[in-house]
């Protein structure tokens, strides 16, 4: 399943758009019963266990893409740009700390994971950095100059 967000621009404004097809019937299920909407979210994806959330910022010099990925250690996660479609993938693994404890209830979500975003064309893909720290994975897209607009006078014969 694709959730991923889509930039489209348009001069200087950005549109964010978001498709979750099983948003409405999960907002519907939490109002009754929180551990059941979060089965429906699990039993959504295709190929997927979860999906980590992702917080977008835009600044006048770069696109930044904050996915939360606790307990992901950094081998674990592969970012890939393909076609203008940032792809964060991986793996959070399920480790029992105490072989004696009895686990009561996991609500946390393990398993691969995969999330796309279309980015725009104004982007410096070379200068794409992404690093990790206190469970937060932090994709830093710089944006490139866009030319400025001119006017051309034409001549008429």
């Amino acid at each position: 399943m694709n959730t991923g967000l889509v930039f489209k621009t348009e001069e200087t404004t950005m549109n964010i758009i978001r498709w979750e097809p099983f948003r409405e019937v999960e907002e519907m299920l939490r109002q009754y019963s929180p551990l059941l909407a979060r089965t429906v979210r699990r039993n959504a994806g295709e190929g997927s266990a979860w999906a980590p959330v992702a917080d977008i910022t835009e600044t006048d010099k770069e696109y930044l893409i904050k996915a939360e990925l606790p307990e992901v250690k950094k081998e674990d996660v592969s970012i890939t740009l393909d076609d203008g479609v940032m792809t964060i993938a991986g793996e959070r693994r399920h480790e029992q700390e105490h072989t004696a404890a009895n686990e009561i209830r996991i609500e946390s979500f393990y398993g691969t994971f995969s999330r796309s975003f279309s980015l725009p064309d104004n982007i410096d893909a070379e200068g794409i950095r992404a690093e990790t720290k206190d469970g937060v994975l932090k994709v830093r897209i710089p944006k490139t100059q866009a030319a400025a607009p001119r006017a051309i006078a034409i001549e008429v014969k």
